[in-house]
């Protein structure tokens, strides 16, 4: 239901300007339930300024075999 209406948002747009703006809107939304998200994780204590610190030199790629 959510892509179809995203779908029909953009569908409407009559310019450049309006689509730019569309983009910025939904990265706002995502950007502050993030932000919302850390928020919790940081006052139930789950995460602190170590956990950040920690995934400063954190690596989680997966290793490729040469």
């Amino acid at each position: 239901e959510a892509y179809i209406a995203l779908l029909n948002a953009f569908a409407n747009l009559t310019s450049e300007e309006e689509v730019l703006l569309l983009k910025q809107a939904i990265s706002d939304f995502f950007a502050k339930r993030a932000d919302e998200e850390m928020e919790k994780l940081w006052e139930s204590g789950e995460w602190s300024q170590q956990t950040l610190d920690d995934l400063k030199t954190a690596h989680y790629r997966t290793p490729y075999k040469k």
